[in-house]
């Protein structure tokens, strides 16, 4: 397969054959990549949390967020850009008093960035395309699926419920989403 540059970026998704393993069938423009982007009309719809977490680096209090006790099947991304970041069946509770995941649905749309605030050291996560804020990744998590805790706010979230990823453009993550163990 000969990957082109393309209208969108610069490459299929890296899941792309198992998306569409009939490729040869496609039209040039069903390639291309979906655009995720941070969006100022939505930055400026942010309630006064989402906008300090995201924009700001805040931290929302703990035990306080709407997605902390969400067991639905579905899929986390982020609230400026639409990008996918975490799947439920990734999700599991830490006791943190913030949602916690094992690991990214695409590792490409979270960015891990050294975090000196608070007089400690830290790996902060954002989002690749909406720059958002996410929280931050610990090396604390369950060892069995891959040791690490991505300690998540969920105010920097939105939750799509695997009823409607396909009619919300997120289908070709459906297989990648099962109920939380």
């Amino acid at each position: 397969m000969i990957l082109l540059p393309l209208e969108n970026g610069p490459f299929p998704p890296f899941n792309f054959l198992r998306i569409a393993p009939n490729y040869e069938q496609l039209k040039i423009k069903d390639l291309c990549m979906a655009k995720y982007e941070r969006n100022p009309d939505v930055i400026a719809a942010l309630s006064d949390e989402e906008f300090w977490v995201t924009q700001k680096s805040g931290t929302e209090r703990p035990g306080t967020g709407k997605l902390l006790y969400n067991k639905e099947p579905g899929l986390y991304v982020d609230i400026v850009s639409g990008e996918p970041l975490f799947a439920s069946s990734d999700k599991y509770e830490s006791g943190c008093g913030w949602p916690s995941f094992t690991k990214p649905i695409e590792e490409a749309h979270v960015k891990e960035l050294r975090d000196t605030s608070h007089g400690m050291v830290r790996t902060e996560v954002r989002s690749l395309y909406g720059d958002s804020h996410l929280g931050h990744v610990f090396p604390d998590g369950p060892r069995d699926r891959g040791g690490l805790r991505y300690c998540i706010n969920s105010a920097s979230l939105r939750f799509v419920h695997r009823d409607d990823m396909e009619s919300q453009g997120y289908g070709a993550y459906l297989d990648q989403v099962e109920d939380i163990r």
